[in-house]
This record gives C-alpha cells, structure tokens and sequence, in this order.
C-alpha cells in the first residue's frame, strides 16, 4: 500500500480512513488463525543442520585430549587445551585467560554475579555485605541480563545508547563519583538488540575506566562476536587488549558461547579475562564442579579444527539468515518509513532488528499481533523492570520462522504498527 502523506500530517478525516482501512485488514489476518513465533532469536532447522557432522567426530574412538586426559573421565576444571585454544581465539583472549564452561554463556554470567555476591571481588566486601549494589544497563538491551540482576535485588540504571555505542560521558561521570555501582552490562558486537557494534573509541574508554569501586567489573557478552551478515563486517577492538595497555587489564569479564554457531541446547561457553581474574575465578568454581563436559568441548574442536575453519562456519549461517534480515527491512522500509510511524535499526549482524514505534505504542502492537497469531518479545523487555519508559521499543527476531511465515509475519506486524499508530493519534485529536 502507498499513501501520499504520513500518518502524522493527515487530517482527522483522513486519519479516521485510514484506521478503519487498516482495522479490516486486521481482521482478515485475524480470521486466518496464525500461529507464528518472532519472540526469542532461535536458529533455524537449516541452520541447526550445518552441525549435525559433529555427532559423528567419535567414530574413530579417540577419546584423548593433547593432554594425554580420557575426556570421558573426570578432571581438566578449566577446559582442554585444544579447546582453550579454540575458544581463546573466538574471544579474544590468552590461553591462560580463559573458562570454558557448559552450553550457556548466561550460566556463566550468573555465576560470575552470584560469586561476587556471595564471596566479592579480588579480595573486596562480597556484594551481598553492602547496603546497595548498582548495575549500569545500557537500553534498549538483552532482558535476561536485566534478570540476572534483578533477581539478585540489585538496582539497575539505564544508560541510553548512541551510534557509537552506550553513553560514555553518562558513565565515566556515574562509576566515576558512586562506588556502589559494580558493573555494567554490554553486548559490543552486534548489540542486542540494536545491532550496534561500539566503536573503536568506545572500546578504549571503557578499558580506560576509573571507577570508585574497584570491584567494577565490565560484563562484555561478546555473543555474535562472529555472527556477520555482511562480508565486510565491521570489527571491534580487543577490550583486554586495550585494558592492559593502561594497566586497567582487571576491569572486564568476557563471555562468548557457540550457542548460535553450533547447538543452543549442547554448545560451549566461555569466559576470559585477565590472569588474575580468571585464576580466583578457577578457585571458586572448582567448590561447585569438578569439569564441564569435555567430550563437547572435544567434539567442537574435532569438528572446526580452527577458528578459521569456525568462521567459515558462520559464513553458512549468513547465506540461511541475511535473507530473512533483508525481508525485515525491505517490508519496513516500503510499509512503514512512507508514513512517519516507525524506526529501526538494519544491522550488520547479531540476531535482531530492534524497532522504535510511535510513543506509547509498543505494548499495544505486541498485543495486537497476539491476538492475531503472531507472538513477539513482550513490550519493555528490552529494558530494566520490563519497563520501557516510552513504550516504544519491539525486538524483532527474524531467524527461526520459515522464510514464507516471516512474510506473513511481517505482514500482520505492519498492519498492526498502522492500525496501532492511526489508534493513537486519533486518541490524541
């Protein structure tokens, strides 16, 4: 459909057209009983096949670690060497620098949090001691980072995001003068879920940070670290690199997992930092377990053999997916930039499409897709508390449905951002 005009320059007549127009193209969505899901970035079928190999890397009945270690036994807390290799490479970090952990980053992260707030920092007052403990959430960002937080009652804060990355001058100005904030959440690469990768001189002030408490800690979620959707993807600079270079090499614990690479449900995930960091790391986890699962992390070496070989890897997952990320942005652009209602983000990589509507929309258009057979991410999960002061902000997760559903998703998405959006500015005379 094309309109002359944008929603916002249309007379209450034509404005009152349009709605009723939209409202019956709803219902005739609604009337076909859909039941699409665009609500968590899940890869695909196709994309979950281009692993299916790795379960046969034990037919030639070689167990053996480099070490010389059965990794069907017990032993090895921090990983085998082949794989910290592997995984050190992914992430960016030294050999002697990194935690391989289970399947999930997220349960690395946790860890991380509930280990500061049970037994502190390097030495410090364990967080759980002190009267209030902060954490800087830049926003729109990943909800299940603002959980781990949450559910340990620690108090969040939002720092708005720009181009280049989170506010910088928000936080040098806050970590700088109250030493109750302990950390800040950041996804670099391809941010969740704006897309947005930081920029070289975001990346150099926060290795630079000075913060008052000196169990601040940077918890980089370097997630699509290698989730491209371009071939000439935009990289970021080595935080720890850049951390050492002015002895501030303690500031960040870095995350990363093949969740996305390989299997979401029997991944690797990894955890790096600086020396210090990661061996009072090794001694409390070695309390809780006594090794990971070594045949996986064995299994992912056999299978890649490099971390090249693993970004080539990737660039399978690219031809699967950057069609689907185009659909999203070709129908936006077509459907929605004509009338004024709507922004987004057309990212490089990662796994969204973060999408502003008009304000005090988003729970409604979420609701309308609902009712109509297409479930989103909730409205104001990209923020602290799930509350989007705004109430603009809508995650669009384009991987996991068919090609031919995602059209049809799509589809009913524009039509209830119109039908939402024409609502509310005849609401407002």
């Amino acid at each position: 459909m094309s309109y002359p005009k944008k929603l916002t320059e249309m007379n209450r007549e034509e404005l009152s057209a349009f709605r009723d127009e939209m409202q019956a193209v709803y219902d005739g969505y609604k009337a076909q009983g859909l039941a699409l899901n665009m609500s968590r970035g899940n890869p695909c079928r196709e994309q979950l096949e281009l692993s299916v190999g790795m379960l046969d890397v034990f037919d030639d009945h070689d167990f053996m670690s480099e070490s010389g270690i059965d990794v069907r036994n017990y032993g090895m807390l921090d990983g085998i060497p082949e794989a910290k290799k592997l995984f050190s490479d992914m992430i960016g970090v030294g050999e002697d620098e990194v935690i391989i952990f289970g399947n999930s980053s997220l349960n690395a992260m946790f860890w991380a949090v509930q280990t500061a707030y049970n037994k502190g920092i390097l030495g410090s007052t364990p967080w759980s001691r002190l009267d209030k403990v902060r954490f800087l959430c830049p926003v729109p960002g990943y909800d299940r980072h603002f959980k781990v937080t949450e559910f340990f009652g620690i108090e969040m804060i939002n720092i708005p995001m720009t181009p280049d990355g989170p506010d910088m001058d928000m936080i040098e100005s806050l970590v700088a003068e109250d030493d109750s904030i302990k950390g800040i959440w950041c996804v670099p690469q391809y941010s969740n879920p704006d897309g947005i990768s930081y920029s070289d001189d975001t990346v150099r002030r926060f290795a630079s940070l000075r913060p008052a408490a000196k169990d601040f800690r940077i918890f980089w979620d370097n997630a699509y670290c290698i989730h491209h959707l371009t071939d000439s993807p935009k990289l970021i600079l080595n935080i720890l690199d850049e951390a050492k270079k002015v002895g501030n090499e303690n500031i960040v614990y870095i995350f990363g997992s093949t969740s996305k690479i390989t299997f979401p449900g029997a991944g690797v995930a990894v955890m790096g930092g600086s020396h210090e960091n990661v061996e009072e790391l090794k001694k409390h986890l070695g309390i809780s377990i006594i090794s990971y699962d070594k045949m996986n992390q064995l299994r992912h070496v056999k299978f890649f053999g490099s971390f090249e070989n693993m970004c080539d890897h990737m660039k399978k997952h690219m031809a699967i997916i950057e069609p689907k990320f185009r659909l999203v942005c070709e129908s936006l652009s077509r459907e929605i930039a004509p009338l004024g209602i709507g922004e987004w983000t057309e990212p490089e990589g990662g796994y969204f499409v973060s999408f502003n509507a008009l304000s005090g929309c988003a729970k409604h258009i979420v609701q309308l897709c609902a009712e109509a057979g297409v479930t989103l991410t909730g409205a104001g999960a990209t923020f602290p508390y799930g509350k989007d002061p705004e109430d603009r902000n809508i995650r669009l997760a384009p991987t996991y449905p068919p090609i031919g559903d995602l059209k049809k998703a799509m589809e009913l998405f524009i039509v209830s951002v119109k039908l939402a959006s024409a609502q509310k500015l005849l609401a407002e005379g």
